[in-house]
């Protein structure tokens, strides 16, 4: 089975989470272990495995994370004059779960 961190951990409520913007189909917190200063993480709540794989019947999804993504980006934006806005596709996503990071500042270094 694939690694599906969201599924696992952030949906199942496994994890206590500090969330941001929440729709009936999308969630955003602030990520659990941040790898920039400011770090926010945008999902779909149902599983979708990544941006590619995305059904016709899911793509409603689509525009609604859009949404949460443009909210959140222009909330960083206004407060801190800059957001970058990621997503990883195939060997690059760690977790089979479609998600978008949001994130302002220095990179956090981990020792």
């Amino acid at each position: 089975m694939q690694t599906d961190f969201y599924c696992q951990n952030i949906l199942s409520g496994k994890l206590s989470i500090d969330v941001v913007y929440e729709t009936e189909h999308i969630l955003a917190y602030h990520h659990t272990k941040p790898f920039w200063e400011k770090h926010v993480v945008v999902i779909p709540k149902r599983h979708i495995e990544s941006l590619v794989t995305i059904s016709d019947e899911e793509r409603f999804i689509l525009w609604e994370l859009y949404e949460g993504v443009t909210k959140v980006s222009s909330e960083m934006i206004s407060k801190y004059g800059g957001a970058r806005v990621l997503t990883n596709l195939g060997d690059y996503q760690e977790s089979k779960h479609l998600h978008f990071h949001i994130n302002y500042g220095n990179e956090i270094k981990r020792s």
